[in-house]
């Protein structure tokens, strides 16, 4: 594999980037995976949040797209920038993987056993905001497909269940 910048870098045993049955591009085991392994660093270039407000506009966007992951309070990476196929990794409300927060570094971890050609996914987990909508929520739109979908990447509190049921039924009558 070839980054931007032309250096070679080694392809991962674990991993391959595919079409994805989710969203776009997805990132599947290329062999069957054990639980509990240490997949993939999430890598990219370590920009401050104000950088990343500016770089990541949601009013400017059509829906909701990005590569940045919140490692602390002053850093977020932009993998966009020196990412590796980590980026590709879709969200799932029923993941198989999570992401760890090791030190400086955030690694993808398996959090049960993946077999060969299955997609990877973990929880984004998008931070709940107080006085989110059902329209705000729709803005980070869920499209995993599972039985256990809450319809948006947001982290929704228990409390607040509803709004996610009520994101699901309008979703499902528009698709209808």
């Amino acid at each position: 594999m070839t980054t931007r910048r032309g250096k070679r870098s080694a392809a991962n045993p674990w991993l391959v980037m595919r079409r994805s049955a989710i969203q776009g591009r997805g990132v599947c085991a290329r062999v069957d995976i054990p639980c509990g392994t240490k997949l993939i660093e999430y890598t990219g270039e370590r920009i401050t949040h104000k950088e990343a407000d500016r770089r990541d506009d949601d009013e400017r966007k059509k829906r909701h797209h990005t590569f940045l992951f919140i490692l602390n309070s002053r850093i977020v990476i932009d993998a966009r920038y020196g990412g590796n196929i980590s980026k590709y990794i879709n969200h799932s409300c029923e993941p198989n993987c999570e992401a760890r927060f090791e030190g400086s570094h955030i690694w993808i971890h398996s959090i049960r056993d993946i077999k060969a050609g299955e997609e990877l996914s973990y929880d984004y987990e998008y931070d709940w905001i107080p006085g989110y909508t059902v329209k705000d929520l729709a803005e980070y739109a869920c499209r995993c497909g599972s039985e256990m979908c809450r319809g948006t990447l947001v982290d929704v509190p228990e409390d607040q269940w509803h709004m996610s049921e009520a994101l699901r039924a309008s979703a499902e009558t528009a698709g209808a």
